[in-house]
């Protein structure tokens, strides 16, 4: 069955995109095949992957998308990237938009589950990128998904807005998609020789319990320079920790002993 995990925090710069990118990468290097859906306006993931979107269709295209749907139709959206078993469904800033122009549309929170039932059968994994906000879009994504990966960097107000975050979760579960689950809480750029990050750790596991990965994010500079190089860590530079320690997430998601 394939796994659908949206990798959300409306709080910016937790590594969310990183994330989404460099996991997809890991699970694609094991040769899973992954689809990454970029929801991001800001469209970093499809430019992390160094895809640069020209005439070809993008995810703001496919939500507005007014006829019924076909797995020949929806394919067309998906693009191939420099990983053989990677693919992407591209976003660029135009994806704005869509939180305006579906406001008085039907079916409006539940777009993306529309299109993304017709092509999933074709992965192991599918990995949405979800933008930094509460909107319409980050709704589309969590009643599409299985599961929601939450980003927490290890600074200081990590966990401010959390419970908002959480409640979405718990509403989208009550109105649209009840099987929504918490696949679990990532430490993202840590630093061990710090206190605060250490503080933050505990606090996470106090709050998420078991469901918090045991792979740690740490902040490395190669993890910050690749995606100016359209491309994740295990291209840019695989010996580097945060290559291995995505490796070893991507090992937990498939449910093997890191």
């Amino acid at each position: 069955m394939t796994r659908i995990i949206a990798v959300c925090n409306q709080k910016g710069g937790v590594g969310k995109t990183t994330t989404a990118v460099n996991l997809s990468a890991a699970l694609s290097m094991a040769e899973r095949r992954t689809l990454l859906i970029d929801a991001d306006p800001q469209g970093n993931a499809t430019q992390g992957v160094g895809i640069t979107v020209g005439d070809e269709p993008t995810l703001y295209e496919a939500l507005l998308e007014e006829e019924p749907w076909t797995p020949e139709r929806a394919a067309g959206y998906i693009l191939k990237t420099q990983l053989p078993f990677l693919d992407l469904v591209p976003a660029t800033h135009h994806l704005a938009g869509a939180e305006i122009e579906l406001v008085n549309s039907e079916r409006r929170e539940t777009r993306l589950k529309s299109f993304v039932q017709f092509i999933e059968n074709r992965y192991d994994f599918v990995l949405i990128d979800c933008p930094p906000s509460l909107g319409l879009i980050t709704l589309n994504v969590l009643v599409g998904a299985k599961s929601c990966l939450i980003p927490i960097q290890c600074e200081y107000y990590a966990l401010q807005g959390l419970a908002e975050l959480l409640n979405t979760i718990r509403l989208t579960q009550q109105s649209f998609n009840p099987g929504l689950q918490i696949e679990g809480a990532l430490l993202t750029m840590h630093q061990s020789s710090t206190v605060l990050s250490k503080q933050v750790v505990e606090e996470v596991r106090t709050s998420f319990h078991e469901k918090v990965f045991a792979s740690v994010i740490p902040r490395t500079i190669k993890l910050a320079e690749a995606p100016s190089f359209g491309k994740p860590i295990l291209l840019y530079d695989i010996a580097t920790p945060g290559a291995v320690a995505y490796m070893k997430l991507a090992q937990e998601v498939m449910g093997l002993n890191p």
